[in-house]
C-alpha cells in the first residue's frame, strides 16, 4: 500500500474531524459561490511544475508551482475572463484560452475565447488569436478562431493548433509557432469545405476529417491511407437520427482506427474499425445506459484512454451514473488499485505525463469536495497538494443518481439532492431544475449548474430534482433522436414526468413545487408555467430563451451567424419556418396571459448566447399580463452566467427569499 507524507495525514484527519462539527451547519451562500481556492491542475512534462487556475479579481487566473521549492507564481490577472483550456508546452510555457467558468451548459468561451501563450515566469506573453469580445467590438461578425489540439514530440517552440483562419466555414490545422505567433497550414488540399474535426496518426500527418453538408444535418468521414493518398469517403451519418460512426484515434500501427458507433445498438460504443475496408472489428468497450467514445450527436465523450505520443490505448472511460474506468495497461490498472486502497471512500483518478515521476491524483465524491495529491512513484508516497473548496467539507449532501420513465416509455437518468435530515416518507417543497442546452449533458456526478443548484437548496430544506430529458445527449440515441420536434411539447412532458416520479416516491409535495433552470432551462421553467399553469407555484428562469424567432434571427446574439447552427436549431425545433403559429405556441413571451404563478428572472447585461432584449421582452409581456415578475435582477459586466462573487450572493438571496415565500415552511 502507498504510504502518506505527514502533511497528507494531517490534512485527512483534519478533514475527517471538522466533518462532524460543521454538519449542524448550512453552507453559507459566499462558502458557496466564492471560487474554488483551485480548479484544473496538471503538471508539466517533467513532473517538476504544475499549473492550475485560481482566484484573483474575482475569476479564476493562471498560476505555476514549482514542486520543488513549492513556491508560486501568478501569471494572469483577467478581471472580464476566467482563464480556460490551460496546456503545457513541455516545461517552460503554457497556452490558454479565455471563457466563463460558471455557465448553466458547462464552462463555455461564448466572449471570451482567444488563443494565449505565457512563460511559466511570466515572460513572452503573447496573444495568437483574439478573443469572440474583440471581434464583435471591431464590427466583424466572423470570428476567427484558434484552440490547441496538440504539443509536437520533441518541439517546444510550435504547437498544433485548429481554426478557421483560411476559411470561415472550414476548421484547418495549423503549426502555430508560439514565438513568432506566425502559423502554417497542416490541411491543404482538404476533401471538402465545413471541415470540423481531424485526426492525426503518429507521425502527426492528418489522416481523416469529419465535414458537414450544406443545409444538411448530414457528416461526412473522410479517410487517406498515406499524406500523399487521395481522400476517400468512408462513412456519413445524420446529427438527429440513424446510426453514427465517429473516428477516435489511429492504433500504433497507423493503420486500424477506434470509433465509436451505434450500428446496431442504442449507446454508442467503441470498436476496432478497418478503414480500408470499411469493416467494423470487434467491439472493444460498451455500457448499456451511457455513450462511450462519442455520442449520437458526433460530439466527443469519455471512451478510450490513448498514450498522447504512441498512439497505445491504455484503457476505456465511461461518464456513466458515476464516472467508470477501465485500465486494460497492467502498470496503470495496478496504479488506480494501489490509489483506490489509500483514498477510499473517493472517485479516484490519475494523470502520467512525459517522463516525470510524478503521477496527479484527482479525488472526489459527492459529499467531498474534490482535493488533489502528488504520487512519488519511486518514493511509494502520496502528498496532498490542494482542494477545490475544502470549506464546504461536511456540508454536502448525497447526489443520488435515479430514473424515471416518461409517459411514451423512455427511461431517462437524473440525480436526487435532500437535505441531510430528510425522514423517509417527508414529503418536502420540490424544486425541479432543468439543464441548458437542451441538447448538451450539463450535469454529472459533481459537476453542472444542477448539481450546484442541488446542493444549495437540499441545505435549505428543499428536495431538488435534476432530471435529463429527451434530446439530452450521452445516453443513447432513443433518448437523444426524441427530442426533435419536441421542443415545448414532448420535451416539457418529460419535465412533468421527472417530477410525477418524485411525488410518486413520496419525496415531493405536489403542491410546493417550483421549476428552475437557465438558459433552454429557463425557457423549460416558463414553458411549465404556460402549459401547465397548476402544477407549479412558481418559475425562476434565468438567462432565457423566450421567443425561438428572435433567437435564431436577431444579430445581438451569436447564434444568428452560425448558419450550421441556425439549421440545427431549426431540425431541434421541427420547423424551417420561424414565422409559424407552432414558434409563435411555444414562445413563452407571446404567452405570458396564460402564466397564474410567480416568476423570478434573472440575465446577465452582456449575454451574447441569449440576448438580453429575451428577458426585458418578457418582463413586459407579464406587466401587461396582469403577472409581473415578483424578482427581476440584472447584473451589469456578466454573460451567459454569473461570474463575480457579489452578484451570485445577491442573486441566491433573492431567490431563497422568493422559493420561501412560494413554497416554503
Amino acid at each position: 500500500m502507498l504510504k502518506f507524507v505527514l502533511a497528507c495525514v494531517l490534512a485527512l484527519n483534519v478533514a475527517a474531524g471538522a466533518g462532524g462539527a460543521f454538519a449542524a451547519e448550512p453552507v453559507s451562500l459566499e462558502e458557496f459561490f466564492k471560487n474554488p481556492s483551485l480548479a484544473g491542475p496538471i503538471l508539466s512534462r517533467s513532473g517538476k511544475y504544475l499549473a492550475a487556475t485560481a482566484p484573483l479579481k474575482g475569476r479564476m487566473n493562471l498560476m505555476v508551482l514549482d514542486l520543488d521549492t513549492r513556491k508560486g507564481t501568478l501569471l494572469t490577472s483577467f478581471e472580464d475572463f476566467d482563464v480556460v483550456s490551460v496546456r503545457w508546452v513541455g516545461d517552460e510555457r503554457l497556452v490558454f484560452s479565455l471563457g466563463q467558468a460558471n455557465s448553466p451548459t458547462g464552462p463555455g468561451q461564448f466572449d471570451g475565447g482567444g488563443l494565449f501563450v505565457v512563460g511559466r515566469d511570466g515572460s513572452g506573453s503573447r496573444r495568437l488569436a483574439s478573443t469572440v469580445r474583440e471581434t464583435r467590438a471591431s464590427g466583424s461578425q466572423i470570428y476567427r478562431s484558434l484552440a490547441m489540439e496538440s504539443t509536437i514530440p520533441g518541439n517546444t517552440d510550435e504547437i498544433i493548433a485548429s481554426g478557421n483562419l483560411t476559411s470561415a466555414d472550414s476548421v484547418d490545422l495549423y503549426r502555430v509557432n508560439l514565438n513568432t505567433g506566425r502559423t502554417r497550414l497542416m490541411t491543404s488540399g482538404r476533401p471538402t469545405d465545413r471541415t470540423e474535426d481531424w485526426i492525426l496518426d503518429s507521425k502527426q500527418v492528418p489522416r481523416v476529417v469529419v465535414a458537414s453538408v450544406k443545409n444538411e444535418l448530414t457528416r461526412v468521414v473522410y479517410y487517406r491511407k498515406s499524406e500523399d493518398a487521395p481522400w476517400q469517403e468512408i462513412a456519413r451519418y445524420s446529427r438527429d437520427k440513424g446510426s453514427v460512426i465517429v473516428p477516435l484515434a489511429f492504433e500504433s500501427d497507423d493503420q486500424m482506427m477506434q470509433v465509436a458507433t451505434n450500428k446496431d445498438r442504442d449507446t454508442m460504443a467503441v470498436y476496432r474499425y478497418d478503414p480500408n475496408t470499411k469493416k467494423l472489428g470487434d467491439l472493444v468497450a460498451s455500457h448499456p445506459r451511457y455513450d462511450m467514445g462519442a455520442n449520437s450527436e458526433g460530439q466527443t465523450v469519455p471512451g478510450a484512454v490513448i498514450h498522447p505520443e504512441t498512439n497505445q490505448i491504455l484503457g476505456y472511460r465511461v461518464e456513466a451514473d458515476k464516472p467508470e474506468v477501465t485500465w486494460i495497461d497492467e502498470g496503470r490498472a495496478k496504479t488506480q488499485k494501489l490509489i483506490d486502497v489509500s483514498l477510499p471512500g473517493t472517485i479516484n483518478s490519475f494523470a502520467r505525463v512525459g517522463e516525470g515521476k510524478r503521477l496527479l491524483v484527482t479525488a472526489f465524491s459527492d459529499l467531498k469536495p474534490t482535493r488533489w495529491y502528488l504520487l512519488e512513484e519511486e518514493k511509494r508516497t502520496l502528498e496532498e497538494i490542494g482542494a477545490s473548496r475544502p470549506w464546504l467539507d461536511g456540508k454536502l449532501v448525497e447526489q443520488r443518481p435515479f430514473t424515471y420513465k416518461t409517459r411514451d416509455g423512455l427511461e431517462i437518468p437524473g440525480y436526487l439532492f435532500l437535505p441531510k435530515d430528510h425522514k423517509p416518507g417527508t414529503k418536502l417543497p420540490t424544486i425541479l431544475h432543468i439543464h441548458g442546452g437542451p441538447f448538451a449533458r450539463a450535469d454529472t456526478f459533481r459537476g453542472g449548474f444542477g448539481t450546484r443548484e442541488g446542493q444549495l437548496f437540499a441545505s435549505r430544506g428543499y428536495a431538488v430534482v435534476v432530471p435529463n430529458f429527451r434530446i439530452t445527449p450521452g445516453m443513447g440515441n432513443k433518448i437523444y433522436s426524441a427530442g426533435f420536434g419536441a421542443v415545448g411539447g414532448k420535451m416539457s412532458e418529460d419535465h412533468e414526468d421527472a417530477l410525477q416520479w418524485a411525488v410518486e416516491q413520496g419525496y415531493t409535495d405536489p403542491k410546493r413545487a417550483c421549476i428552475s433552470g437557465a438558459s433552454y432551462g429557463g425557457y423549460a421553467a416558463l414553458q411549465a408555467m404556460v402549459k401547465t399553469p397548476d402544477m407549479f407555484k412558481c418559475a425562476i428562469a434565468g438567462l432565457a430563451v423566450t421567443d425561438y424567432k428572435y433567437q435564431l434571427t436577431t444579430p445581438d446574439g451569436d447564434t444568428y451567424s452560425n448558419d450550421p447552427g441556425v439549421e440545427f436549431w431549426k431540425a431541434v425545433l421541427g420547423t424551417k419556418d420561424l414565422d409559424s403559429q407552432f414558434i409563435r405556441d411555444i414562445s413563452p413571451v407571446n404567452n405570458a396571459s396564460k402564466i397564474k404563478g410567480a416568476v423570478f428572472l434573472y440575465a446577465g447585461e452582456n449575454d451574447i448566447r441569449v440576448p438580453i432584449d429575451q428577458i426585458y421582452r418578457m418582463d413586459k409581456a407579464l406587466k401587461a399580463a396582469g403577472n409581473p415578475a415578483k424578482a427581476f435582477v440584472i447584473k451589469a459586466k456578466e454573460g451567459h452566467g454569473y461570474g463575480k462573487l457579489e452578484n451570485n450572493v445577491d442573486l441566491y438571496s433573492q431567490m431563497l427569499k422568493f422559493l420561501d415565500e412560494q413554497i416554503g415552511k
